[in-house]
């Protein structure tokens, strides 16, 4: 993260017939640990991909749609089948996505950050039909604390995406907002 390989670039999307530029802040390189299975009671440890390399990048906050976060997967996807650089099987974890969800005014200048919502993250969330399904989830349930009054109840934390019940479970918060990064 801290020699990134590229930075300050960009991806066009199309989505819905609109053309998009997704800007990248950074790309860099990161070394896997495990991955993690969760069931109802407890978590796996798998230390298979151990050590190995993982290419990470990270979006500006650009995204605002859970259609527009799976047109840049997919287009990503297409250029590193198109380069050879993987095969970006998500049942194999060779592709996966942190997603950040925060909500903000429709009126709202979005290009102050002091507009933005309470940046929630999912974490490795496996396939491009889960990316779409935790980030509906979580528009959702934020907007119906914002509708309520009381989203001052959405805390900046980590949660993870069940496929089971279509949630997402809240995993830990975080006392920092630089511990998050956009994906």
């Amino acid at each position: 993260f801290k020699n990134p390989i590229g930075v300050d670039g960009y991806v066009m999307i199309n989505v819905n017939g609109e053309d998009k530029k997704i800007l990248i802040h950074d790309t860099h390189l990161e070394e896997d640990t495990a991955s993690l299975d969760h069931y109802n009671a407890y978590s796996l440890i798998d230390y298979n991909r151990c050590g190995v390399p993982l290419l990470e990048t990270v979006t500006e906050p650009c995204l605002n749609s859970a259609d527009e976060a799976i047109a840049f997967l997919e287009t990503l996807r297409s250029i590193f089948l198109y380069t050879d650089t993987s095969y970006a099987r998500s049942d194999r974890g060779q592709i996966r996505c942190d997603v950040n969800v925060s909500l903000m005014d429709i009126d709202a200048d979005e290009t102050k950050e002091e507009n933005w919502g309470t940046k929630i993250e999912i974490k490795n969330v496996n396939s491009f039909g889960n990316v779409y399904d935790a980030i509906n989830y979580e528009i959702k349930r934020q907007s119906e604390l914002k509708d309520a009054g009381r989203y001052d109840e959405v805390e900046q934390e980590t949660r993870r995406f069940d496929e089971e019940s279509g949630t997402t479970i809240r995993m830990r918060t975080k006392a920092d907002a630089i511990d998050y990064k956009y994906y």
